[in-house]
């Protein structure tokens, strides 16, 4: 899909295939423990999760990674295409949802998030899309500089929320159940 220009000839973004699925699931711990301090993901349970779950037939889910050769997975971006639901026009109704972008510790400030990136905008421009939205941590500072050196704006006028248990559970009690 992209490959990197100059000194990086061999970095190498595509969707992950099969071979890299052990090399991404290890990749996928670090993430995990990024985000949960101290924590210790069995990697063959996220193994399973990634082939039956993120790569199932039938997930939205498309996971873009970067290589060198056949080396392992250095990062990785984990995108869907979306239709708007107040946008009709074809020019803005479809637009690319970035989940996570993800680089190695090791692999960090070494141009792999920006050919990520770029192989992101590539999948999603090939694919109808005209823009593309994400989630970054407000504490994430060095993760915003880099996404403004791609040129992209903050969302001002938007907010993040979750619901998470108990009240998740609380507020499906108040709902009949869907056939």
């Amino acid at each position: 899909m992209h490959k990197a220009s100059a000194p990086e000839q061999s970095l190498h973004v595509a969707l992950v295939a099969e071979p890299q699925h052990t090399s991404l699931a290890d990749l996928l711990c670090e993430l995990h423990v990024f985000y949960n301090e101290g924590a210790t993901p069995s990697q063959t349970a996220v193994k399973e999760h990634l082939e039956q779950n993120l790569l199932a037939p039938g997930s939205s889910q498309r996971l873009l990674v970067a290589s060198r050769g056949d080396g392992p997975v250095l990062g990785f971006a984990a995108i869907s295409l979306v239709f708007s639901l107040v946008d009709f026009a074809p020019d803005t109704r479809r637009h690319c949802q970035l989940k996570e972008l993800y680089v190695g510790a090791s692999q960090r400030s070494q141009g792999v998030g920006r050919a990520l990136m770029a192989g992101v905008a590539r999948y999603a421009f090939d694919h109808g899309c005209h823009r593309i939205d994400w989630p970054v941590k407000e504490s994430n500072a060095r993760g915003i500089l880099f996404y403004e050196s791609l040129g992209a704006k903050r969302v001002t006028e938007r907010l993040s929320y979750r619901l998470t248990e108990p009240a998740l559970g609380r507020l499906a009690g108040e709902s009949g159940s869907f056939r």
